[in-house]
């Protein structure tokens, strides 16, 4: 959550920004981090120091909630890499200092290869591991978060800091590198089995078929390049340069669906809020395909 001068629930100018990854249901409870950043006139909340640290940076540069909402958000696609993402998708809720508000929408997309059918085997059951709807490039959707940002960036962006400002935070941390936690080291180890599956995730979460431990510098220099192409060519060339081009072939290689007219194809959608009240306060929410902000009203007039 990004905000600039808070008044009691409400805010002159918020931004709630919601990455969304798969994350198996059997993951296992780690310790947690509460490093608290901080700041005056301004706050970010974060699943990481660093990422709230790059937030904050961001607005004492002149930036506004939405400019550091997107920094943040590529900073956890280096280091919360279990859920924040450049290949999954998000969403971002905005709300302005007049009280207007809106919502981007930008979750992944099923390629147009994708139906009911290519999921289900000869009897009609669902298609369980590899090659199902959940697990392998299959299960893959078409990424909506670099549109995304680029979508906010373009029209609700301070207009002070570049697209290209943005990402140098991120591209820097999976250059050189951060020290990794405990929390981190151990999840890659309870999902070992699952990252041996891939050669590519092998390669990148596994230290030369060993473990990473809590304390070692966890680099990851082929996303840094990734970042490095958009930082060079804007959010577009996820979606029609060399980016695109090696995931389409990466998709080709191992079965999957995702092409690159998918890619090029992909857009962002602009929705308006959920709206409720709790206690004589408005509660702004987003609206499907997030089920979570039906859930929140839901769960509040319950209580109330």
């Amino acid at each position: 959550m990004f905000t600039k001068k808070t008044k009691k629930l409400g805010v002159y100018f918020v931004v709630i920004s919601f990455f969304c990854a798969f994350i198996p249901a059997d993951s296992k409870t780690f310790a947690a981090w509460r490093e608290p950043v901080r700041a005056q006139k301004a706050m970010v909340a974060s699943q990481h120091e660093l990422a709230s640290k790059i937030g904050a940076d961001v607005m004492k540069r002149g930036g506004n909630a939405v400019d550091a909402a997107i920094a943040v958000g590529l900073a956890l696609a280096v280091v919360y890499p279990e859920a924040g993402n450049l290949g999954g998708g998000g969403f971002m809720l905005i709300r302005f200092k007049d009280g207007r508000t809106t919502a981007i929408d930008y979750r992944e997309m099923a390629p147009a290869a994708a139906n009911r059918d290519i999921y289900v085997d000869k009897n009609g059951d669902l298609i369980k591991g590899e090659g199902g709807s959940t697990v392998g490039y299959r299960a893959s959707g078409v990424p909506g978060t670099p549109a995304g940002f680029d979508y906010a960036l373009k029209k609700y962006g301070s207009g002070k800091l570049k697209w290209a400002e943005l990402v140098e935070p991120a591209r820097r941390l999976a250059q050189d590198g951060y020290v990794l936690s405990f929390r981190l080291a151990n999840l890659f180890k309870a999902f070992k089995k699952d990252l041996e599956k891939y050669e590519d995730s092998k390669k990148v979460f596994l230290n030369n078929g060993k473990f990473y431990e809590e304390g070692d510098v966890f680099r990851q220099p082929e996303l840094a390049q990734t970042l490095a192409r958009m930082q060079k060519k804007g959010a577009k060339e996820f979606y029609t340069g060399k980016t695109a081009e090696l995931i389409a072939a990466d998709m080709r290689a191992h079965n999957g669906l995702i092409t690159l007219e998918d890619l090029k194809n992909y857009q962002p959608k602009e929705r308006t809020p959920l709206r409720g009240s709790y206690r004589g306060y408005e509660i702004i929410s987003m609206p499907p395909p997030s089920s979570g902000g039906i859930v929140l009203l839901q769960v509040l007039n319950t209580l109330e």
